[in-house]
């Protein structure tokens, strides 16, 4: 059985790796995902804010996928919260990338990374107007929650969860 961080289950057409939150690789990427939030918005969280460590295994994991020439297409990352309770964060897709299964792609592998390593709850936020978001969460089983986050507006944003199936030990 293929490793969850194995390439050989995608598509030939996306490259999806580990790689450090604070790669100048995935700058540009945060970079537009934050410019993408304050235009829906109005305001956003400043990736800048998040330490690279959040994101570093076993604690975290941050993923980079790159399309076929090699270029940034979308990243996606976990973090710890609790003991058994991770965080799917700044997950972005390149306009020009969308609807080629890049998300649902990262969304799997940063689920099964968390998942090996002994996570049995993912969540997230995400916002009211994000659709494409929403619908992609919701068709992987992630269901509504009261709001984890303080101050926190409902009215913008979504929380959400989902279970994952434990692994039984051998």
């Amino acid at each position: 059985m293929a490793s969850p961080l194995d390439n050989s289950c995608l598509s030939p057409t996306w490259t999806v790796s580990p790689i450090r939150y604070d790669d100048p690789s995935v700058q540009p990427l945060l970079l537009q995902l934050h410019v993408a939030q304050v235009q829906m918005y109005g305001f956003a969280d400043d990736p800048a804010d998040t330490p690279a460590d959040d994101y570093t295994p076993p604690d975290g994991l941050f993923l980079l996928g790159r399309d076929a020439s090699g270029q940034a297409a979308g990243c996606g990352g976990w973090r710890l919260l609790g003991p058994r309770t991770a965080e799917i964060k700044r997950m972005y897709v390149r306009p020009d990338a969308r609807g080629k299964s890049l998300g649902r792609q990262v969304l799997r592998r940063l689920e099964a990374d968390a998942q090996l390593l002994g996570v049995t709850h993912m969540q997230l936020e995400t916002g009211v107007a994000n659709l494409a978001a929403l619908r992609l969460y919701r068709s992987h089983g992630y269901q509504p929650i009261e709001p984890y986050r303080p101050g926190r507006n409902p009215a913008v944003n979504r929380a959400l969860r989902r279970t994952l199936q434990e692994k039984l030990a051998p």
